[in-house]
Protein backbone atom coordinates (compact mmCIF):
# COMPACT_ATOMS: atom_id res chain seq x y z
CA UNK A 1 0.00 0.00 0.00
CA UNK A 2 3.04 2.37 0.58
CA UNK A 3 3.35 4.33 -2.41
CA UNK A 4 -0.73 4.72 -3.09
CA UNK A 5 -1.22 6.09 0.49
CA UNK A 6 -0.54 9.59 2.16
CA UNK A 7 2.85 10.46 3.43
CA UNK A 8 3.37 11.00 7.04
CA UNK A 9 3.05 14.85 8.19
CA UNK A 10 4.99 16.23 11.44
CA UNK A 11 1.94 15.85 13.97
CA UNK A 12 3.16 12.57 15.02
CA UNK A 13 6.27 12.05 17.85
CA UNK A 14 9.46 10.53 16.53
CA UNK A 15 8.02 7.37 17.86
CA UNK A 16 4.63 7.66 16.66
CA UNK A 17 5.56 7.61 13.65
CA UNK A 18 8.58 4.63 13.68
CA UNK A 19 5.46 2.76 15.33
CA UNK A 20 3.62 3.66 12.10
CA UNK A 21 6.48 3.13 9.63
CA UNK A 22 6.88 -0.63 11.58
CA UNK A 23 3.18 -1.46 10.61
CA UNK A 24 3.84 -0.24 6.81
CA UNK A 25 6.62 -3.01 7.14
CA UNK A 26 4.90 -5.72 9.44
CA UNK A 27 7.62 -5.01 11.61
CA UNK A 28 5.97 -6.88 14.70
CA UNK A 29 8.94 -7.02 16.72
CA UNK A 30 9.64 -3.43 16.32
CA UNK A 31 6.32 -2.37 17.12
CA UNK A 32 6.22 -4.95 20.26
CA UNK A 33 9.23 -2.86 21.17
CA UNK A 34 7.91 0.83 20.87
CA UNK A 35 4.58 -0.45 22.82
CA UNK A 36 7.13 -1.64 25.61
CA UNK A 37 8.85 1.51 25.47
CA UNK A 38 4.61 3.09 25.89
CA UNK A 39 4.30 4.56 22.74
CA UNK A 40 0.67 5.62 21.92
CA UNK A 41 -0.55 2.75 19.51
CA UNK A 42 -3.86 5.02 19.08
CA UNK A 43 -1.64 7.86 17.72
CA UNK A 44 -2.97 9.20 14.38
CA UNK A 45 -1.35 11.60 12.18
CA UNK A 46 -2.29 14.93 10.46
CA UNK A 47 -4.91 12.53 8.11
CA UNK A 48 -6.33 10.85 11.00
CA UNK A 49 -4.47 7.88 9.92
CA UNK A 50 -3.49 5.21 12.74
CA UNK A 51 -1.48 2.27 12.44
CA UNK A 52 -4.17 0.06 12.30
CA UNK A 53 -5.11 1.80 8.38
CA UNK A 54 -1.65 1.72 7.23
CA UNK A 55 -1.24 -2.05 8.25
CA UNK A 56 -4.37 -3.34 7.38
CA UNK A 57 -4.47 -1.38 3.72
CA UNK A 58 -0.65 -3.03 3.74
CA UNK A 59 -2.22 -6.48 3.86
CA UNK A 60 0.02 -7.15 7.21
CA UNK A 61 -1.86 -9.54 9.06
CA UNK A 62 1.11 -10.15 11.83
CA UNK A 63 0.60 -5.97 12.66
CA UNK A 64 -3.50 -6.39 11.73
CA UNK A 65 -3.38 -8.92 15.12
CA UNK A 66 -0.86 -7.29 17.11
CA UNK A 67 -3.14 -4.19 17.22
CA UNK A 68 -6.09 -5.64 17.93
CA UNK A 69 -4.32 -7.49 20.21
CA UNK A 70 -4.33 -4.51 22.31
CA UNK A 71 -7.90 -3.01 21.55
CA UNK A 72 -7.53 -0.58 18.97
CA UNK A 73 -10.10 1.67 17.32
CA UNK A 74 -11.09 -0.67 14.40
CA UNK A 75 -13.78 1.98 13.06
CA UNK A 76 -12.21 4.80 13.06
CA UNK A 77 -12.42 6.95 9.74
CA UNK A 78 -9.13 8.65 8.35
CA UNK A 79 -9.24 12.08 6.39
CA UNK A 80 -9.63 12.97 2.69
CA UNK A 81 -7.33 11.13 0.49
CA UNK A 82 -8.30 13.29 -2.76
CA UNK A 83 -5.61 11.79 -5.01
CA UNK A 84 -7.30 8.23 -4.73
CA UNK A 85 -10.86 9.22 -3.89
CA UNK A 86 -10.38 7.86 -0.24
CA UNK A 87 -13.26 9.74 1.52
CA UNK A 88 -12.92 8.54 5.55
CA UNK A 89 -12.14 5.11 4.98
CA UNK A 90 -11.87 3.23 8.03
CA UNK A 91 -9.16 -0.13 8.27
CA UNK A 92 -12.29 -2.39 7.01
CA UNK A 93 -12.75 -0.46 4.09
CA UNK A 94 -9.17 -0.14 3.40
CA UNK A 95 -8.61 -3.90 3.39
CA UNK A 96 -11.22 -4.39 0.78
CA UNK A 97 -10.11 -1.43 -1.08
CA UNK A 98 -6.47 -3.20 -1.52
CA UNK A 99 -8.23 -6.71 -1.69
CA UNK A 100 -6.62 -7.78 1.21
CA UNK A 101 -9.16 -10.83 2.39
CA UNK A 102 -7.09 -12.14 4.93
CA UNK A 103 -6.82 -8.91 6.77
CA UNK A 104 -10.65 -8.34 6.23
CA UNK A 105 -11.95 -11.97 7.29
CA UNK A 106 -9.57 -11.27 10.97
CA UNK A 107 -11.07 -7.34 10.95
CA UNK A 108 -14.66 -8.78 10.88
CA UNK A 109 -14.02 -11.57 13.21
CA UNK A 110 -12.79 -8.82 15.77
CA UNK A 111 -16.24 -7.18 14.94
CA UNK A 112 -15.69 -4.56 12.63
CA UNK A 113 -18.43 -2.81 12.13
CA UNK A 114 -19.34 -4.33 8.29
CA UNK A 115 -21.75 -1.70 7.47
CA UNK A 116 -19.77 1.78 7.32
CA UNK A 117 -19.22 3.30 4.27
CA UNK A 118 -16.82 6.27 3.71
CA UNK A 119 -17.57 9.74 2.65
CA UNK A 120 -18.84 8.77 -1.08
CA UNK A 121 -21.20 6.72 0.51
CA UNK A 122 -19.54 3.10 -0.50
CA UNK A 123 -19.19 0.00 1.40
CA UNK A 124 -17.14 -2.90 1.34
CA UNK A 125 -18.97 -3.96 -1.29
CA UNK A 126 -18.44 -0.93 -3.94
CA UNK A 127 -14.63 -0.56 -3.25
CA UNK A 128 -14.09 -3.98 -3.76
CA UNK A 129 -15.94 -3.87 -6.98
CA UNK A 130 -14.59 -0.50 -7.70
CA UNK A 131 -10.67 -2.10 -7.42
CA UNK A 132 -11.12 -5.31 -9.38
CA UNK A 133 -11.12 -7.71 -5.83
CA UNK A 134 -13.43 -10.50 -6.87
CA UNK A 135 -12.19 -13.04 -3.90
CA UNK A 136 -13.07 -10.25 -1.38
CA UNK A 137 -16.48 -10.04 -3.54
CA UNK A 138 -17.38 -13.65 -3.62
CA UNK A 139 -16.60 -13.87 0.60
CA UNK A 140 -18.70 -10.54 1.22
CA UNK A 141 -21.71 -11.61 -0.87
CA UNK A 142 -21.18 -15.44 0.50
CA UNK A 143 -20.72 -14.88 3.56
CA UNK A 144 -21.96 -11.79 5.36
CA UNK A 145 -25.52 -11.53 5.85
CA UNK A 146 -28.35 -9.21 4.00
CA UNK A 147 -25.84 -8.21 1.32
CA UNK A 148 -27.68 -6.05 -1.11
CA UNK A 149 -25.75 -6.32 -4.23
CA UNK A 150 -27.41 -3.21 -5.99
CA UNK A 151 -26.60 -1.19 -2.74
CA UNK A 152 -25.90 2.09 -3.78
CA UNK A 153 -23.38 5.21 -2.94
CA UNK A 154 -24.00 8.63 -2.65
CA UNK A 155 -24.01 8.88 -6.38
CA UNK A 156 -26.83 6.58 -6.45
CA UNK A 157 -23.93 4.08 -8.24
CA UNK A 158 -23.74 0.55 -7.89
CA UNK A 159 -20.90 -1.88 -7.43
CA UNK A 160 -21.70 -2.88 -10.74
CA UNK A 161 -21.62 0.96 -12.00
CA UNK A 162 -18.21 1.39 -10.21
CA UNK A 163 -16.93 -2.68 -11.93
CA UNK A 164 -18.69 -0.95 -15.13
CA UNK A 165 -16.99 2.38 -15.35
CA UNK A 166 -13.23 1.01 -14.04
CA UNK A 167 -13.23 -1.66 -16.07
CA UNK A 168 -13.35 -4.49 -13.92
CA UNK A 169 -14.39 -7.33 -16.45
CA UNK A 170 -13.99 -10.52 -13.48
CA UNK A 171 -16.59 -8.13 -11.04
CA UNK A 172 -18.68 -7.39 -14.17
CA UNK A 173 -19.03 -11.55 -14.46
CA UNK A 174 -19.34 -12.11 -11.27
CA UNK A 175 -22.29 -9.43 -10.58
CA UNK A 176 -24.02 -10.43 -13.66
CA UNK A 177 -24.11 -14.02 -12.25
CA UNK A 178 -25.39 -12.97 -9.14
CA UNK A 179 -28.66 -11.21 -10.59
CA UNK A 180 -27.35 -7.68 -10.24
CA UNK A 181 -29.49 -4.60 -12.01
CA UNK A 182 -28.17 -4.20 -15.54
CA UNK A 183 -30.23 -1.06 -16.08
CA UNK A 184 -29.54 1.02 -12.40
CA UNK A 185 -29.13 4.49 -13.08
CA UNK A 186 -27.24 6.91 -11.03
CA UNK A 187 -27.98 10.53 -10.23
CA UNK A 188 -26.23 11.30 -13.84
CA UNK A 189 -28.75 8.56 -14.89
CA UNK A 190 -25.52 7.11 -16.60
CA UNK A 191 -25.72 3.37 -16.45
CA UNK A 192 -23.43 0.84 -16.30
CA UNK A 193 -23.24 0.66 -20.18
CA UNK A 194 -23.12 4.39 -20.31
CA UNK A 195 -19.92 4.08 -17.95
CA UNK A 196 -18.11 1.13 -19.98
CA UNK A 197 -18.27 3.34 -23.28
CA UNK A 198 -17.51 6.82 -21.90
CA UNK A 199 -13.99 5.31 -20.44
CA UNK A 200 -13.04 2.51 -23.36
CA UNK A 201 -13.91 -0.54 -21.70
CA UNK A 202 -14.48 -2.87 -24.90
CA UNK A 203 -14.73 -6.07 -23.34
CA UNK A 204 -17.32 -4.67 -20.34
CA UNK A 205 -19.14 -3.16 -22.64
CA UNK A 206 -19.50 -6.15 -24.93
CA UNK A 207 -20.60 -8.51 -21.41
CA UNK A 208 -23.08 -5.63 -20.54
CA UNK A 209 -24.39 -5.84 -23.90
CA UNK A 210 -24.63 -9.41 -24.09
CA UNK A 211 -27.20 -9.52 -21.37
CA UNK A 212 -29.56 -6.95 -23.54
CA UNK A 213 -29.92 -3.38 -22.27
CA UNK A 214 -31.26 -0.83 -24.07
CA UNK A 215 -28.44 0.58 -26.09
CA UNK A 216 -30.01 4.05 -26.35
CA UNK A 217 -31.30 4.91 -23.29
CA UNK A 218 -30.07 8.64 -22.36
CA UNK A 219 -28.29 10.29 -19.38
CA UNK A 220 -29.35 13.13 -17.67
CA UNK A 221 -27.53 15.26 -20.61
CA UNK A 222 -29.11 13.38 -23.64
CA UNK A 223 -25.96 11.30 -23.87
CA UNK A 224 -26.15 7.61 -25.03
CA UNK A 225 -23.44 5.30 -24.59
CA UNK A 226 -21.97 5.66 -28.15
CA UNK A 227 -21.92 9.62 -27.70
CA UNK A 228 -19.80 8.75 -24.98
CA UNK A 229 -17.57 6.29 -27.02
CA UNK A 230 -17.50 8.92 -29.99
CA UNK A 231 -17.13 11.57 -27.39
CA UNK A 232 -14.14 10.04 -25.53
CA UNK A 233 -12.48 8.85 -28.84
CA UNK A 234 -13.07 4.98 -28.41
CA UNK A 235 -13.05 3.62 -32.03
CA UNK A 236 -13.47 -0.21 -30.85
CA UNK A 237 -15.98 0.66 -28.44
CA UNK A 238 -18.08 3.29 -30.92
CA UNK A 239 -17.83 0.39 -33.94
CA UNK A 240 -19.15 -2.34 -31.12
CA UNK A 241 -21.92 -0.45 -30.04
CA UNK A 242 -22.69 0.21 -34.15
CA UNK A 243 -22.49 -3.04 -34.59
CA UNK A 244 -25.04 -4.35 -32.05
CA UNK A 245 -27.55 -2.07 -33.04
CA UNK A 246 -27.16 1.38 -31.79
CA UNK A 247 -28.77 4.25 -32.69
CA UNK A 248 -25.94 6.64 -34.97
CA UNK A 249 -28.02 8.99 -35.40
CA UNK A 250 -29.38 9.68 -31.99
CA UNK A 251 -29.56 13.45 -31.05
CA UNK A 252 -28.37 14.97 -27.29
CA UNK A 253 -29.59 18.30 -26.47
CA UNK A 254 -26.56 20.11 -28.35
CA UNK A 255 -25.19 17.38 -30.99
CA UNK A 256 -24.83 14.04 -32.71
CA UNK A 257 -22.07 11.70 -32.61
CA UNK A 258 -20.67 12.89 -35.64
CA UNK A 259 -19.98 16.52 -34.05
CA UNK A 260 -18.04 14.78 -31.31
CA UNK A 261 -15.82 12.99 -33.54
CA UNK A 262 -15.53 16.45 -35.65
CA UNK A 263 -14.47 18.02 -32.40
CA UNK A 264 -11.73 16.18 -31.31
CA UNK A 265 -10.35 15.24 -35.22
CA UNK A 266 -11.36 11.07 -34.83
CA UNK A 267 -11.53 10.29 -38.51
CA UNK A 268 -11.54 6.65 -37.85
CA UNK A 269 -14.63 6.89 -35.53
CA UNK A 270 -16.08 9.60 -38.54
CA UNK A 271 -15.53 6.77 -41.38
CA UNK A 272 -17.29 4.31 -39.06
CA UNK A 273 -20.20 6.33 -38.02
CA UNK A 274 -20.63 7.59 -41.68
CA UNK A 275 -20.30 3.98 -43.19
CA UNK A 276 -23.57 2.97 -40.77
CA UNK A 277 -25.61 5.78 -42.21
CA UNK A 278 -25.08 9.03 -39.97
CA UNK A 279 -26.94 12.12 -41.20
CA UNK A 280 -23.51 14.06 -41.76
CA UNK A 281 -25.34 17.36 -42.84
CA UNK A 282 -27.31 16.93 -39.02
CA UNK A 283 -26.86 20.58 -36.96
CA UNK A 284 -26.46 20.83 -33.46
CA UNK A 285 -27.99 23.58 -31.29
CA UNK A 286 -26.07 26.76 -32.84
CA UNK A 287 -27.06 24.89 -36.20
CA UNK A 288 -23.34 24.16 -37.00
CA UNK A 289 -23.25 20.59 -39.26
CA UNK A 290 -19.87 18.60 -38.06
CA UNK A 291 -18.04 20.29 -41.26
CA UNK A 292 -18.23 23.65 -39.30
CA UNK A 293 -16.92 21.82 -36.84
CA UNK A 294 -14.21 20.64 -37.83
CA UNK A 295 -12.99 23.46 -39.57
CA UNK A 296 -13.08 25.63 -36.87
CA UNK A 297 -10.73 22.86 -34.87
CA UNK A 298 -8.79 23.14 -37.94
CA UNK A 299 -8.47 19.54 -38.96
CA UNK A 300 -8.15 19.22 -42.89
CA UNK A 301 -8.01 15.55 -42.96
CA UNK A 302 -11.50 15.94 -41.28
CA UNK A 303 -12.63 18.36 -43.47
CA UNK A 304 -11.35 16.04 -46.36
CA UNK A 305 -13.29 13.10 -45.11
CA UNK A 306 -16.18 15.36 -45.06
CA UNK A 307 -15.95 16.57 -48.47
CA UNK A 308 -15.21 13.25 -50.04
CA UNK A 309 -18.58 11.89 -48.52
CA UNK A 310 -20.56 14.91 -50.11
CA UNK A 311 -21.13 16.55 -46.85
CA UNK A 312 -23.16 19.97 -48.26
CA UNK A 313 -20.68 22.72 -47.56
CA UNK A 314 -22.92 25.91 -47.89
CA UNK A 315 -25.11 25.17 -44.78
CA UNK A 316 -25.68 28.66 -42.53
CA UNK A 317 -24.84 28.04 -38.69
CA UNK A 318 -26.87 30.24 -36.43
CA UNK A 319 -24.10 33.44 -37.55
CA UNK A 320 -25.40 32.26 -41.28
CA UNK A 321 -21.93 31.27 -41.91
CA UNK A 322 -21.09 28.65 -43.93
CA UNK A 323 -17.71 26.34 -43.80
CA UNK A 324 -15.74 28.52 -45.48
CA UNK A 325 -16.46 31.95 -43.69
CA UNK A 326 -15.12 30.11 -40.69
CA UNK A 327 -11.79 29.52 -42.80
CA UNK A 328 -11.84 32.94 -43.67
CA UNK A 329 -12.75 34.25 -40.37
CA UNK A 330 -9.76 32.05 -38.88
CA UNK A 331 -7.29 32.19 -41.83
CA UNK A 332 -7.54 28.80 -42.10
CA UNK A 333 -5.76 28.01 -46.15
CA UNK A 334 -5.00 24.12 -45.92
CA UNK A 335 -8.74 24.04 -44.72
CA UNK A 336 -10.02 26.75 -47.41
CA UNK A 337 -8.50 25.20 -50.47
CA UNK A 338 -10.10 21.68 -50.22
CA UNK A 339 -13.19 23.31 -49.53
CA UNK A 340 -12.76 25.89 -52.59
CA UNK A 341 -11.92 22.88 -55.14
CA UNK A 342 -14.97 21.44 -53.72
CA UNK A 343 -17.39 23.99 -54.92
CA UNK A 344 -18.84 26.10 -52.74
CA UNK A 345 -21.57 29.04 -53.00
CA UNK A 346 -19.48 32.78 -52.61
CA UNK A 347 -22.40 34.62 -52.70
CA UNK A 348 -23.58 33.67 -49.30
CA UNK A 349 -23.43 36.06 -46.76
CA UNK A 350 -23.28 36.11 -42.59
CA UNK A 351 -25.55 38.02 -40.30
CA UNK A 352 -23.29 40.86 -40.95
CA UNK A 353 -23.83 40.94 -44.72
CA UNK A 354 -20.77 39.66 -45.45
CA UNK A 355 -19.20 37.17 -47.67
CA UNK A 356 -16.56 34.35 -47.18
CA UNK A 357 -14.16 36.97 -49.57
CA UNK A 358 -15.24 40.08 -47.43
CA UNK A 359 -14.63 38.37 -43.49
CA UNK A 360 -11.08 37.15 -45.33
CA UNK A 361 -10.00 40.64 -45.84
CA UNK A 362 -11.15 41.89 -42.63
CA UNK A 363 -9.28 39.54 -40.65
CA UNK A 364 -6.21 40.87 -43.07
CA UNK A 365 -6.06 37.10 -43.95
CA UNK A 366 -4.20 38.36 -47.55
CA UNK A 367 -3.30 34.75 -48.73
CA UNK A 368 -6.82 33.31 -48.72
CA UNK A 369 -8.53 37.15 -50.28
CA UNK A 370 -6.78 35.96 -52.99
CA UNK A 371 -7.62 32.60 -53.40
CA UNK A 372 -11.43 33.36 -52.71
CA UNK A 373 -11.29 36.01 -55.74
CA UNK A 374 -8.89 33.59 -57.98
CA UNK A 375 -11.38 30.58 -57.05
CA UNK A 376 -14.55 32.78 -58.18
CA UNK A 377 -12.95 34.11 -61.22
CA UNK A 378 -12.18 30.23 -61.94
CA UNK A 379 -15.90 28.90 -60.68
CA UNK A 380 -17.08 31.44 -63.92
CA UNK A 381 -14.63 30.24 -66.16
CA UNK A 382 -15.59 26.66 -65.72
CA UNK A 383 -19.25 27.33 -66.35
CA UNK A 384 -18.00 29.18 -69.58
CA UNK A 385 -15.72 26.50 -70.60
CA UNK A 386 -15.87 23.06 -69.18
CA UNK A 387 -18.88 21.87 -69.63
CA UNK A 388 -18.62 20.26 -72.74
CA UNK A 389 -14.85 19.20 -72.35
CA UNK A 390 -13.93 16.47 -69.87
CA UNK A 391 -10.86 16.10 -70.77
CA UNK A 392 -10.08 19.50 -70.18
CA UNK A 393 -12.11 19.37 -67.15
CA UNK A 394 -9.73 16.18 -65.97
CA UNK A 395 -6.79 17.84 -66.22
CA UNK A 396 -8.08 20.90 -64.30
CA UNK A 397 -9.52 19.18 -61.88
CA UNK A 398 -5.80 17.06 -61.31
CA UNK A 399 -3.89 20.37 -61.11
CA UNK A 400 -6.40 22.79 -59.50
CA UNK A 401 -5.12 24.72 -56.97
CA UNK A 402 -5.80 28.43 -55.79
CA UNK A 403 -2.11 29.17 -53.20
CA UNK A 404 0.38 31.08 -54.30
CA UNK A 405 2.03 29.94 -57.16
CA UNK A 406 6.14 28.95 -56.47
CA UNK A 407 6.54 26.87 -59.48
CA UNK A 408 10.05 27.36 -61.52
CA UNK A 409 7.71 27.15 -65.04
CA UNK A 410 5.98 30.00 -64.01
CA UNK A 411 8.96 32.21 -62.16
CA UNK A 412 9.77 34.23 -65.30
CA UNK A 413 5.96 35.69 -65.86
CA UNK A 414 5.60 36.03 -61.93
CA UNK A 415 8.80 38.63 -62.33
CA UNK A 416 7.14 40.61 -65.38
CA UNK A 417 4.27 40.88 -63.39
CA UNK A 418 6.36 42.18 -60.67
CA UNK A 419 8.45 44.88 -62.45
CA UNK A 420 5.40 45.82 -64.25
CA UNK A 421 3.33 46.26 -61.16
CA UNK A 422 6.25 48.03 -59.15
CA UNK A 423 8.26 50.29 -61.71
CA UNK A 424 5.55 50.82 -64.78
CA UNK A 425 1.88 51.03 -63.61
CA UNK A 426 0.38 54.34 -62.31
CA UNK A 427 -1.74 54.68 -59.43
CA UNK A 428 -4.79 53.98 -60.53
CA UNK A 429 -3.85 51.47 -63.56
CA UNK A 430 -3.69 48.57 -61.80
CA UNK A 431 -7.92 48.69 -61.12
CA UNK A 432 -8.43 49.62 -64.81
CA UNK A 433 -6.98 46.19 -65.76
CA UNK A 434 -8.79 44.59 -63.19
CA UNK A 435 -12.10 46.23 -64.56
CA UNK A 436 -11.01 44.83 -68.23
CA UNK A 437 -10.29 41.56 -67.03
CA UNK A 438 -13.52 41.36 -65.12
CA UNK A 439 -12.61 41.55 -61.59
CA UNK A 440 -15.77 42.36 -59.53
CA UNK A 441 -15.65 45.77 -57.61
CA UNK A 442 -15.75 43.56 -54.68
CA UNK A 443 -12.73 41.89 -55.89
CA UNK A 444 -11.07 44.97 -56.19
CA UNK A 445 -12.41 46.58 -52.80
CA UNK A 446 -11.26 43.39 -50.89
CA UNK A 447 -7.43 43.43 -52.10
CA UNK A 448 -7.41 47.24 -51.94
CA UNK A 449 -8.41 46.44 -47.94
CA UNK A 450 -4.75 45.81 -47.04
CA UNK A 451 -1.87 48.34 -47.51
CA UNK A 452 -3.55 51.65 -48.22
CA UNK A 453 -0.30 54.03 -48.00
CA UNK A 454 0.87 56.44 -51.21
CA UNK A 455 2.80 53.71 -52.61
CA UNK A 456 -0.11 50.89 -52.23
CA UNK A 457 -1.34 50.43 -55.33
CA UNK A 458 1.91 48.83 -56.44
CA UNK A 459 1.66 45.40 -53.88
CA UNK A 460 -2.25 45.32 -54.85
CA UNK A 461 -1.40 45.59 -58.37
CA UNK A 462 1.00 42.98 -58.23
CA UNK A 463 -2.05 40.84 -56.29
CA UNK A 464 -4.31 41.26 -58.62
CA UNK A 465 -1.83 40.48 -61.86
CA UNK A 466 -1.13 36.91 -59.94
CA UNK A 467 -4.63 36.39 -59.09
CA UNK A 468 -5.06 37.19 -63.07
CA UNK A 469 -2.38 35.04 -64.05
CA UNK A 470 -3.85 31.87 -62.05
CA UNK A 471 -6.72 32.09 -64.83
CA UNK A 472 -4.53 32.28 -67.49
CA UNK A 473 -2.28 29.51 -66.48
CA UNK A 474 -5.63 27.22 -65.57
CA UNK A 475 -7.23 27.85 -69.00
CA UNK A 476 -4.05 27.10 -70.37
CA UNK A 477 -4.16 30.37 -72.58
CA UNK A 478 -0.75 32.83 -73.44
CA UNK A 479 -0.08 35.23 -70.37
CA UNK A 480 1.78 37.76 -72.83
CA UNK A 481 -0.88 38.04 -75.37
CA UNK A 482 -3.63 38.40 -72.35
CA UNK A 483 -1.58 40.66 -71.22
CA UNK A 484 -0.83 42.54 -74.22
CA UNK A 485 -4.04 42.87 -74.83
CA UNK A 486 -5.16 44.14 -71.42
CA UNK A 487 -2.72 46.58 -71.56
CA UNK A 488 -3.33 47.38 -74.86
CA UNK A 489 -7.59 47.93 -73.85
CA UNK A 490 -6.43 50.36 -70.84
CA UNK A 491 -4.70 52.94 -73.24
CA UNK A 492 -0.76 51.88 -72.33
CA UNK A 493 0.27 50.80 -75.44
CA UNK A 494 3.85 52.15 -74.93
CA UNK A 495 4.10 49.54 -72.18
CA UNK A 496 2.20 46.35 -73.62
CA UNK A 497 4.64 46.78 -77.03
CA UNK A 498 7.44 46.78 -74.81
CA UNK A 499 6.54 43.33 -73.35
CA UNK A 500 6.05 41.64 -76.22
CA UNK A 501 9.00 42.92 -77.84
CA UNK A 502 11.25 41.92 -74.67
CA UNK A 503 8.91 38.78 -74.49
CA UNK A 504 10.01 37.40 -78.20
CA UNK A 505 13.63 38.63 -77.72
CA UNK A 506 13.94 36.52 -74.92
CA UNK A 507 15.04 32.87 -75.53
CA UNK A 508 13.85 31.38 -72.15
CA UNK A 509 10.82 32.94 -71.90
CA UNK A 510 7.98 30.30 -72.00
CA UNK A 511 5.67 32.22 -73.72
CA UNK A 512 6.11 34.23 -76.64
CA UNK A 513 3.46 36.99 -78.28
CA UNK A 514 4.09 35.66 -82.10
CA UNK A 515 0.84 36.31 -82.77
CA UNK A 516 0.77 39.94 -82.29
Amino acid sequence: MGDDLASEGDTLLQSEKEFHDAAKRNDTARMEELIRRGVDIKAKNNTDRSALHWAAGAGNVDAVRLLLDHDVPMDDEDSVQRRLSLFGMNALLLSAWFGHLHVLQILISAGANINRVNRNGRNLLHCAAQRGHVQVIEFIVEVLEDVCVDETDKMDRTAFHLAAEYGRLEVVEFLIRLGCSHSAKDKEENTALHLAAKNGHLSVLQKIIDVGVDLDGKNAEGLTALHLAAEGGHRDCVKLLVEAGADVNAQTQKMNCLHYAALHGYEEIARILMDAGIHTDAVNHQNASATHIAVLQNFPAMVRLFIEAGCDLDVLDNRQQSSLHIAAEHGRQDVAEMILIAGVNLKLTDKQGKTSLDVAARGNHINLVDMIIKADRFYKWEKDNLNSDSNSNAWVAKHLTFKQDHRLETQHIRSVMWRLATKYLKPGEWKKLAHYWKFTDAHIRAIEQQWTGTKSYREHGHRMLLIWLHGVNTAGENPIKGLYEGLVGIGRRDLAESIRKKANADSTSPRKCTAM
